[in-house]
C-alpha cells in the first residue's frame, strides 16, 4: 500500500448514538441523524457504517427509507427483518442481507431472540434513484466470498483469516475495511475489532491476522454517487 492515502478510525472514535434505555446501542462511523461532521459525511458511495447492539426484545420500529442500499452483516444473535414488500426473515451470523429501498420502503428490525444481537449495517447511495424496492438474503457466506451490490459500483468482500495467515483485498479508488473480530495488520498499522481504515486509490491490499483469528468486511468501490 505504498503511497496510498489512508485514514484510520478507531472504534472509540465513533459517534455514540442509539437509545441505551431502550436496549439499543449504536456506534456511527459517519455523520448520522443528530450528529453532523461536514468532513465525515461519506466515503465514495458509502454513507453509513453503524455497529448496532440490541438487547433481547429491543428493536427499531417500522420506518421509511428511500434511494439507499442497506447491507447488513450479523455478528452475534439473530435479526428479525420485516418490510412493507412482505418480506419477513431471520438473519443470522454469516448471512448478508440487502434491502434496496428504491422509491420507498418501510421496514422494522428487531431482536426477537433470547440473547443480545450485534450487527453491522452499511448504507450506500445507488447510482440511480427511484424504482421498485427489492430484498435479498445470501445465507452462510463462506470465507473469501464477494458480494456485488446491484445498482452501485461496489463489492463487499468477506475475509476470515487464521492467526498469522495473510490474505489480500482487491484495490479500488475507494476501499473501506471494517474489522468485525480479531486484530489485523494492514501494511504498517494494526486494526482491532470495531476499527476501520479508509484507503484511496489502493492497489492490492495485504492483510495479516495478528494474534488470533480475524473476520473483516471490505468494500471495493469504483464510483461516487451522482446527485441531481
Amino acid at each position: 500500500m505504498t503511497h496510498v492515502q489512508r485514514s484510520v478510525q478507531r472504534a472509540g472514535e465513533r459517534f455514540r448514538g442509539g437509545d441505551p434505555d431502550a436496549g439499543i446501542e449504536t456506534w456511527h462511523a459517519f455523520s448520522f441523524s443528530g450528529f453532523y461532521d461536514p468532513d465525515n459525511v461519506r466515503f465514495g458511495p458509502l454513507a453509513a457504517c453503524n455497529e448496532e447492539r440490541l438487547a433481547p426484545g429491543a428493536g427499531f420500529a417500522e420506518h421509511t427509507h428511500r434511494d439507499v442500499e442497506l447491507v447488513t452483516w450479523v455478528i452475534e444473535g439473530e435479526l428479525t427483518h420485516e418490510d412493507s414488500a412482505g418480506h419477513v426473515e431471520t438473519v443470522r451470523p454469516g448471512d448478508v442481507q440487502r434491502l434496496s429501498a428504491g422509491a420507498g420502503v418501510r421496514h422494522s428490525e428487531r431482536n426477537e431472540g433470547a440473547v443480545p444481537l450485534r450487527f453491522v449495517q452499511m448504507w450506500l447511495t445507488p447510482a440511480e434513484y427511484g424504482g421498485e424496492p427489492s430484498y435479498e438474503v445470501v445465507r452462510g457466506v463462506g470465507d473469501d466470498v464477494s458480494y456485488a451490490l446491484p445498482g452501485v459500483e461496489a463489492v463487499l468482500h468477506v475475509r476470515r483469516l487464521r492467526a498469522g495467515e495473510r490474505g489480500s483485498l482487491p484495490g479500488a479508488p475507494w476501499v473501506y475495511v471494517h474489522v468485525v473480530r480479531g486484530s489485523v495488520r494492514l501494511d504498517d498499522v494494526v486494526l482491532d475489532a470495531g476499527d476501520a481504515a479508509r484507503l484511496l486509490d489502493a492497489s492490492v491490499v495485504e492483510a495479516e491476522a495478528v494474534g488470533s483469528d480475524v473476520e473483516l468486511l471490505a468494500w471495493e468501490m469504483h464510483a461516487e454517487p451522482h446527485f441531481g
